[in-house]
């Protein structure tokens, strides 16, 4: 490890077995993000990924709030009348979070408990599994005050996830949509009975993850992310590459020696060199 185990103030954040759990803290307010969580997430997710350690992360709300976006009085007020650098360093600040999220080499699964809008949709957009609970709601509320659909990257992820014409029809209008249009168009992966049995089944997942093998699952990360700017042919080679290295790292011996022993693989994890 090069550095401390995150400790925020901001929202609470738990490690056991191989699973770092954040849970936004503000419930009265639907785990609306100030300018300190802004800054705390990012640089969280930036260092959950040096940890050995931590081999998915699971990002979710307390309440009946996944999180609401910008904190009307704390961020939203205090944009008002500012310069375009004060502006422009805001939202630099905010995308920096998300692109915190997609270079993090371990898996994220967002278990979206209730309300997503705004930056919380975006949070869990940035996220590579999403959970819902049936009472969960989503909308990229942008232009209902006044903003582009396109804020904090999430133009690069929403058309990626459910196509353009979704993603044209969510990002245009804002509206919000409840959890089972979310399943029907492909922007969650499950819709779970309530925010218990959310948070529970991503735990389950995230559980999986971190007993599977951290390199690969790093690899596949990176291949997800840096494919689909590529040619097929390129493509092919990127991943021809990866599965090589994959190959050279102990985990690949260890899946075999498992299933030739008849055991579950033990294996190691993402930052290990390979031999």
């Amino acid at each position: 490890m090069t550095a401390a185990f995150p400790n925020p103030t901001s929202f609470s954040l738990e490690l056991a077995r191989g699973v770092a759990t954040i849970t936004l803290d503000r419930e009265r307010r639907l785990n609306a993000l100030t300018f300190e969580i802004y800054q705390e997430l990012a640089g969280t997710f930036e260092a959950l990924d040096q940890f050995d350690d931590v081999r998915a992360i699971v990002i979710t709300g307390r309440g009946r709030g996944f999180c609401s976006g910008g904190d009307q009085d704390d961020i939203i007020k205090n944009l008002l009348g500012r310069d375009t650098p004060a502006l422009l360093a805001f939202t630099r600040a905010t995308g920096r979070l998300i692109e915190a999220m997609r270079a993090c080499k371990r898996p994220i699964i967002a278990a979206v408990n209730g309300t997503a809008v705004g930056a919380g949709a975006v949070i869990a957009c940035a996220s590579d599994f999403r959970i819902a609970a049936e009472k969960a709601k989503f909308g990229f509320i942008f232009p209902q005050v006044g903003l582009c659909g396109a804020d904090m990257g999430i133009t690069y992820l929403l058309p990626r996830i459910v196509g353009l014409g979704h993603a044209s029809e969510l990002l245009f209008f804002g509206d919000i949509i409840l959890a089972d249009r979310a399943l029907a168009i492909g922007l969650v992966n499950r819709v779970v009975a309530d925010g218990e049995a959310c948070v529970k089944l991503a735990q389950e997942w995230a559980a999986r993850l971190a007993a599977g093998p951290a390199f690969a699952h790093a690899m596949t990360k990176q291949m997800i992310e840096s494919e689909h700017t590529m040619a097929l042919g390129e493509a092919i080679e990127a991943e021809a590459q990866a599965q090589a290295l994959c190959m050279q790292h102990p985990d690949f011996a260890e899946a075999h020696a498992a299933f030739k022993e008849g055991r579950a693989p033990k294996f190691r994890g993402a930052a290990e060199s390979q031999s």
